[in-house]
């Protein structure tokens, strides 16, 4: 069994659009590097549910590979945004695989607290930011399915300091203009 992440933003399909549908195509993926990473998964891995390009993104639940090789219908689609003209039935160029809804986090696992947990350190997500389909390592998926259980520790407000006034800069000096050189070159 491997494990992933997969990306979405909320206000496009969320994990609630998710445990609503059941099972969805992640179709729509256009990187060569995320065709790569789903054309690797297999039914039955386990997925990490990421909220992106949202304040604060972070990982919000788990869903799980339940179908591959499926072939993404939007590039066929003219009106789609994900339609590429290249596309054909005979020779399909994007495919995807569905996933099915597990779980929903009672805790939102932000981009900042994967940040700051050391067994995270080297999770991919926190090096290749912009990737929509990533791998996970196996105890990385473990430790954040943990980290969602468990409320986060209060964030430390900072205190507001009163910014230092500046001092007036007294009135620059005039400059001299430099000394003409009164001596002529030879010719």
């Amino acid at each position: 069994m491997s494990y992933w992440l997969m990306k979405t933003e909320p206000d496009t399909f969320s994990i609630k659009d998710l445990e609503r549908v059941k099972v969805e195509p992640w179709s729509g993926v256009r990187s060569m590097f995320a065709r790569f990473h789903m054309r690797a998964m297999s039914v039955g891995d386990l997925v990490l549910f990421h909220h992106s390009s949202c304040n604060p993104p972070g990982v919000v639940g788990t869903a799980k590979v339940v179908r591959i090789k499926v072939v993404d219908e939007t590039q066929f689609d003219p009106n789609s945004p994900y339609h590429d003209p290249k596309a054909t039935r005979e020779r399909p160029i994007w495919d995807c695989v569905d996933v099915e809804y597990v779980s929903t986090f009672p805790h939102l696992v932000s981009m900042d607290r994967m940040r700051s947990d050391p067994a995270l350190a080297d999770m991919a997500v926190l090096k290749i930011g912009r990737l929509s389909v990533q791998p996970v390592r196996e105890h990385e998926f473990h430790r954040v399915v943990e980290l969602g259980r468990v409320e986060p520790p209060p964030v430390e407000k900072k205190k507001k300091v009163a910014p230092v006034k500046k001092k007036a800069k007294a009135p620059a000096k005039k400059k001299k203009p430099p000394a003409k050189n009164k001596t002529k070159a030879k010719r």
